[in-house]
């Protein structure tokens, strides 16, 4: 693997806003794909209450060489005050999806 590949993690509280935000970023190649999950449930602790609410998780591919700009944009795009973004590194995967995204996400050439 030449370029190394991470996956970018987040979840919004709707699945209008997350497909927004993933779109911009397919958009301008800082990912090359985001997978919408919905139905997440998540619980958790918020300025001294217990939140359970319903949320949309994304899972996004990213390059190295993006994922500070692509995680910058996603915490632009995300309406949280303290929104969860993840990087996680990928170890190995088949060769041909890495370079597939490792192309989406290289700068667009000029015409």
């Amino acid at each position: 693997m030449d370029e190394e590949i991470f996956l970018l993690i987040s979840n919004f509280p709707g699945a209008d806003t997350a497909r927004k935000a993933v779109r911009l970023l397919v958009e301008e190649r800082l990912i090359a794909c985001g997978n919408l999950t919905t139905g997440v449930e998540s619980i958790y602790e918020w300025k001294g209450v217990i939140e359970n609410t319903h949320e949309v998780t994304v899972i996004a591919k990213t390059t190295a060489a993006r994922a500070d700009e692509a995680m910058s944009r996603l915490r632009a795009l995300h309406p949280y005050e303290v929104p969860e973004i993840l990087l996680v590194p990928v170890t190995t995967g088949w060769p041909d999806y890495l370079a597939w995204v490792a192309a989406q996400c290289a700068p667009a050439a000029s015409t």
